[in-house]
């Protein structure tokens, strides 16, 4: 396979991931009211709904500008660093990628009832107007002094089934990275599932998780660029590390976790002798820019996950429900 074979392979089967991730309406999981804490909620709706469409307010103000700089203002955590980086690809591509839409509507909104810090806010949307899948959103508020900030945003896989919450006037309690009685701490579940990532059905924990579209699309995407790297002399690597101080969760009535956080990654790839590994699409050319090329390039993303962690003997497993997977950085080694 030549290197523009490869390239072009790549690129389409990047093109397959975001699609697996869009998904269509009608397939998509509705969160179910149940009943919680018996502690007050600390928001109405109306007030969550107020700071909702204020943070995308600005968000789509600094899309249009083409300009991240205070963006940090109402976004925080992966979501700003995936934000920055889909703002810098449209100052080259002309305008910020159709899948990083947040629609206004919401069908569910979970609000918390925790006294302490930081406190979270989870919503689900609608599905965007060209029927791309809903968007889990967590809003989170570092102490009393900070405002809400946009920390989280993942894509919903079709058909994925949610756990039940209460409706926002009972309120829900936001979780703990060493939550127990469970099939996996939130913590050690996001770390294995990064190590499923990186190894697929040789990880030791492969059998704790169910499958599911990320994991399928990255599969294809690594399988079929191998056979390209083969043929050409060239080797790939990915690796994924969870961020253990980057998670969110929040507990269901069904007495599991629903978990959102950040897994990083890097996809190394060399070509063979005498030959430039060359950036594979439009996004990975943008932030790359003006750099020259060697044998070896480097990217880094940001992957934002959601799983569902059950209870301990549950019959079912750990389950990803949604993600997002962003390049922040692209570098020749």
């Amino acid at each position: 396979m030549t290197r523009r074979a490869i390239k072009t392979a790549v690129m389409a089967i990047c093109a397959a991931l975001f699609v697996a991730l869009a998904g269509c309406e009608g397939q998509v999981p509705l969160v179910q009211p149940s009943a919680s804490s018996s502690e007050s909620p600390d928001l109405t709706q109306a007030q969550e709904k107020a700071i909702r469409l204020g943070i995308l307010k600005a968000v789509d103000a600094a899309d249009k500008a083409q300009n991240a700089d205070g963006l940090d203002r109402v976004m925080s955590g992966p979501a700003l660093d995936v934000r920055t980086s889909q703002i810098t690809i449209a100052k080259t591509t002309g305008s910020v990628d159709k899948m990083a839409n947040i629609p206004k509507e919401t069908t569910q909104t979970v609000v918390p009832t925790d006294s302490g810090w930081p406190r979270l806010v989870y919503t689900i949307t609608t599905t965007t107007q060209d029927q791309q899948s809903k968007r889990l959103l967590v809003l989170k508020q570092d102490d009393a002094r900070s405002n809400y900030r946009l920390w989280g945003v993942v894509r919903l896989f079709q058909g994925a089934s949610l756990p039940k919450f209460a409706v926002p006037s009972i309120g829900s309690q936001a979780g703990t990275g060493e939550d127990k009685g469970l099939m996996a701490t939130p913590s050690d579940a996001v770390a294995r599932y990064a190590d499923v990532l990186q190894n697929g059905e040789k990880s030791r924990y492969a059998s704790d998780f169910a499958d599911d579209y990320f994991r399928q699309a990255l599969t294809q995407l690594t399988a079929t660029v191998q056979e390209g790297m083969v043929r050409n002399n060239g080797s790939q690597q990915q690796t994924f590390a969870a961020s253990p101080d980057q998670i969110s969760i929040m507990r269901s009535a069904d007495g599991g976790d629903l978990v959102v956080a950040r897994i990083d990654s890097q996809w190394t790839r060399q070509t063979g002798e005498g030959r430039e590994s060359l950036p594979a699409n439009d996004d990975e050319k943008a932030l790359f820019g003006d750099a020259k090329a060697t044998s070896t390039l480097r990217v880094t993303y940001v992957n934002v996950v959601a799983l569902y962690v059950p209870q301990a003997g549950a019959k079912q497993k750990i389950t990803a429900v949604g993600a997002e997977r962003q390049p922040v950085k692209v570098e020749a080694l």
